[in-house]
């Protein structure tokens, strides 16, 4: 008798519908937490950015997808050799008109960028590594053509250069990073508008530490990249804190 009576029961339509409806609420939260989870990431920890040029490569590729940490600088110190994204001191970019997106696409992005899936290509950031912090004397080139950083010399295994006999930079400098700024290259050195390029700008090349979103600190996509990025601490692990007099 108990099994026809809960034979009955699940043949009763009331029932079943009421199990539908109960699965749909569930997933309803599911969908919402996990909307929820996303936006919490990517206001507080981690960000996506893609790579629109060819000034980081080989280490970044023009349309890579990257993940920032926006732990730094907030809450963790940037050191020499992290790879940065932050937003445009002034004048760096020659801004284009964003790609317009309609109808449902153009909601369906904003929304992905709002939550954090999709980066955001309304304003202007850039990528760039660090190698000098405030107080650094940061110079190139030395008689090996490499930059110095508080007169101590880099070996830097993360330079894209056509041709291995050139200088670490085709532009001779010797900067005193002010405080508060970062002095920001391009691993290829050749074919990046970097801090070399902007010193006749507002902040003479630096980068107000302030400008900076976070650290790149993991390439998402395409998979076949997917890699942890390395900030080549050892690159400055002799540089002393300053400058000697």
């Amino acid at each position: 008798m108990a099994e026809v009576d809960a034979r009955s029961a699940e043949d009763n339509p009331q029932s079943l519908g009421r199990s539908a409806l109960l699965m749909l609420r569930d997933l309803v939260v599911i969908f919402l937490i996990a909307i929820l989870i996303s936006f919490l990431v990517k206001t507080f920890l981690m960000r996506p950015f893609y790579i629109p040029s060819e000034s980081m490569a080989e280490t970044l590729q023009v349309n890579d997808r990257i993940a920032v940490s926006l732990l730094q600088p907030e809450l963790i110190d940037i050191e020499r050799g992290d790879i940065v994204v932050f937003e445009d001191p002034g004048g760096w970019l020659q801004h284009a008109p964003a790609e317009e997106r309609s109808g449902a696409a153009g909601y369906m992005h904003d929304f992905l960028v709002f939550i954090g899936l999709a980066p955001d290509e309304s304003h202007g950031y850039l990528v760039k590594r660090v190698i000098g912090l405030p107080g650094d004397v940061v110079a190139c080139c030395n008689d090996f053509g490499q930059v110095t950083v508080n007169g101590t010399p880099i070996n830097e295994p993360y330079l894209h250069l056509e041709d291995a006999s050139l200088p670490a930079s085709g532009t001779e400098f010797e900067v005193t990073v002010p405080e508060d700024s970062l002095w920001v290259l391009g691993d290829n050195r050749y074919h990046s508008a970097d801090s070399r390029a902007h010193t006749a700008g507002p902040h003479s090349g630096f980068v107000p530490i302030d400008n900076v979103v976070g650290r790149a600190i993991l390439t998402t996509w395409p998979m076949d990249r997917w890699r942890w990025l390395d900030n080549h601490a050892d690159v400055f692990a002799n540089v002393p804190e300053h400058a000697a007099p």
